[in-house]
């Protein structure tokens, strides 16, 4: 079967490549002009972490993000050295109620964490380490999908317009425009984030940090050479545009919180972007003919992109999957 991929972000390339692997035929089209900020991806934290996401999110979440730390690690470079989830001295509480919820970690004291992260010794007294964890770096990832793609013959075909090629495709297609869908998918929503990329040889970090801050909860992603990616703020909000300074100002604050030697890194980046969302924060795929959008990733593009594709993968093959819509499956078992 030839299919048609249309948006290359991380759900387009991770589907594309999980075709290509079921031996299909895949061409790969996006609006933009090329990989880089017109890309959702590109602000992504590309954390693995479906243990740190049950605290929070469905099981679902957990159970099918659970694989994508081995499918990603076949594919690209995982930097598998758990997640550490850390809260201020007045707030450990919270770091309680989050163990609650979840499971797979082991509690640390100050003595732990500083021979863990010996940057952070002093700094908190209690944490939370997921070993089984692991991150990724977002843009290398992406070109190593690309690469990957590349090795089978397929090239991605930018500056394409998506909706006359998908109207002109005879064949079947895989909608993964993310936000460039909302016309046909009528509870898709925007969900805004913002991000900074910083640098400081002052603070070294092995890991991923989340911190429990009850103004300022943020995730730090080391990303080499000094740099660290901080995110992100959640706004139920679909404006597109830069940075505002309320959230420059919370994130910068977020990493002051957790070490004040974040206070002289250089700002190298910034960035916001709108995450696409249903109403229960799940993907789903949603059959309207010959088109089969995939979509609704919200905040865990990597985490549950495999998972998605996979269900595509097994769509085509007429077997029955888990993120199929609810009423495209009673369609099916009429």
């Amino acid at each position: 079967m030839t299919v048609l991929i249309a948006g290359a972000g991380v759900a387009g390339l991770v589907t594309a490549l999980t075709l290509v692997e079921a031996g299909h035929t895949v061409r790969v089209i996006d609006r933009a002009s090329g990989f880089g900020a017109d890309t959702c991806s590109w602000y992504s934290g590309a954390m693995l972490s479906p243990w740190i996401e049950a605290a929070t999110q469905e099981e679902i979440v957990k159970r099918r993000g659970l694989p994508a730390i081995e499918w990603w690690a076949e594919r690209a470079s995982v930097k598998r050295m758990g997640s550490l989830v850390v809260a201020p001295g007045r707030d450990t509480a919270e770091l309680t109620r989050f163990a609650r919820r979840t499971e797979a970690f082991e509690w640390l004291d100050g003595e732990d964490i500083a021979t863990l992260e010996p940057d952070l010794a002093g700094r908190f007294s209690k944490a939370l380490f997921f070993a089984d964890e692991g991150h990724l770096d977002p843009r290398e990832a992406m070109v190593s999908l690309m690469a990957r793609l590349a090795a089978q013959g397929v090239t991605i075909e930018y500056e394409t317009d998506l909706s006359g090629e998908i109207a002109s495709f005879g064949g079947t297609v895989v909608d993964c425009r993310g936000m460039g869908a909302k016309a046909d998918l009528a509870d898709l929503r925007g969900v805004r984030g913002e991000m900074l990329v910083v640098k400081t040889h002052d603070v070294a970090l092995s890991r991923p940090v989340r911190l429990l801050h009850p103004r300022f909860p943020c995730y730090i992603v080391p990303r080499g050479d000094g740099r660290f990616m901080v995110g992100a703020t959640q706004v139920e909000s679909e404006r597109r545009g830069p940075i505002t300074a309320q959230g420059t100002v919370d994130l910068l604050n977020a990493l002051y919180a957790l070490h004040p030697a974040f206070a002289e890194a250089e700002v190298l980046e910034t960035g916001a972007d709108l995450r696409p969302a249903f109403p229960d924060n799940l993907p789903r795929l949603v059959q309207d003919g010959r088109v089969i959008h995939a979509n609704g990733l919200f905040r865990h593009g990597f985490l549950l992109s495999p998972a998605l594709a996979e269900d595509v993968a097994g769509l085509l093959a007429d077997q029955t999957v888990e993120f199929l819509h609810e009423t495209d499956r009673q369609r099916a078992s009429a």
